[in-house]
């Protein structure tokens, strides 16, 4: 095959031509050329200071290893891991989001995880994320879902996580979606990693239950979130308070987040609305503080009118309208 010659013992432009080659091949072929051992040759281009030369081997990485969990395994031992890591530290935003897509392509098989781990990896890519990095500030919208992602397929490792957390983890994907429209896709990947990691850690849950400034980003995603970050936030929210309700629930309500609860009670996914309302049952006993404010008290009257309303379970729209009106005097 004039691809296996020309890797192992072509040129600089043959090397790149075949490299480039790589992905006009069928599935079969590829799978032979990775078991004839031509994915060295392509790991050994990565060491290249050359653009074209890492940019034709990463595309040929990314094919072999799409679809295929044998050629990740293989892709990994044959040392591409320590390349990729460092290609993540050139000051070339093409090839950093290429180095991106192939370590998240990696990270999805388990057999992996160790290896990008203990390399370091869980670091560089928090200081990306983080912009902490010379070139962080300058991380396209797709390499920050990239390394989100990443994150999350090693998170899946629990003897990963303490890593996540000691690189600063936590407070990078505060920070993310406080720095993110609520809306925005990115927002919704960072809240879920983040749900992901304290329902596996109560060292997480407890560093983002102190986190300054953590529960009003979580309040502000229940309300101005996508459905799915909705959920997420609320998710979080329902450890936090759990952990330790009346160290909590006052904080929580202090944020605001009644409104945002309510709505979601009434209108979010299925579970979204249980979160919801385990939430406001955590929060209840709050509205009785004793307040001689009548503003408060009338609140007060109000949440607990709108709670015999869910707690009714009534989904009619009748109902829903109710709640809603409810909804808008308390946001007043």
């Amino acid at each position: 095959m004039a691809e296996e010659e020309a890797l192992e013992f072509g040129e600089r432009e043959a090397q790149i031509l075949a490299a480039r080659d790589v992905g006009k091949l069928s599935s079969k072929q590829k799978q032979r050329l990775a078991e004839k051992g031509l994915i060295s040759p392509l790991v050994f281009m990565l060491h290249s200071q050359d653009y074209e030369s890492v940019e034709a081997a990463l595309f040929a990485l990314l094919n072999l290893a799409f679809g295929s969990e044998r050629n990740k395994l293989r892709i990994a031992k044959s040392g591409a891991i320590p390349a990729i890591l460092k290609i993540l530290q050139w000051r070339n935003e093409s090839l950093l989001e290429l180095a991106l897509a192939a370590l998240l392509i990696l990270s999805s098989c388990s057999g992996n995880k160790p290896e990008i781990a203990s390399s370091g990896a869980v670091q560089l890519l928090i200081q990306l994320l983080a912009s902490e990095f010379p070139i962080g500030q300058s991380i396209s919208h797709q390499a920050k879902l990239d390394i989100i992602s990443t994150l999350h397929n090693l998170s899946t490792s629990p003897q990963i996580i303490p890593s996540i957390l000691l690189s600063g983890g936590l407070i990078s994907l505060i920070q993310l979606i406080h720095e993110s429209e609520k809306s925005s896709d990115i927002a919704e990947k960072a809240m879920a990693l983040l749900e992901s990691i304290i329902s596996s850690s109560d060292i997480a849950l407890n560093q983002v239950s102190e986190m300054g400034g953590a529960t009003r980003v979580l309040v502000e995603a229940v309300e101005d979130g996508t459905g799915p970050c909705k959920e997420h936030a609320v998710g979080i929210l329902v450890q936090i308070c759990r952990s330790c309700r009346d160290r909590y629930r006052g904080m929580i309500l202090r944020e605001g987040a009644m409104p945002g609860l309510l709505q979601l009670s009434v209108d979010g996914s299925r579970q979204a609305r249980e979160k919801a309302k385990a939430l406001l049952l955590l929060l209840r006993d709050c509205s009785h503080g004793g307040s001689s404010s009548r503003v408060k008290q009338s609140k007060r009257v109000l949440f607990e009118e709108v709670m015999r309303k869910i707690d009714g379970g009534g989904r009619s729209g009748t109902s829903i309208e109710l709640v809603e009106e409810m909804i808008a005097k308390l946001r007043t």
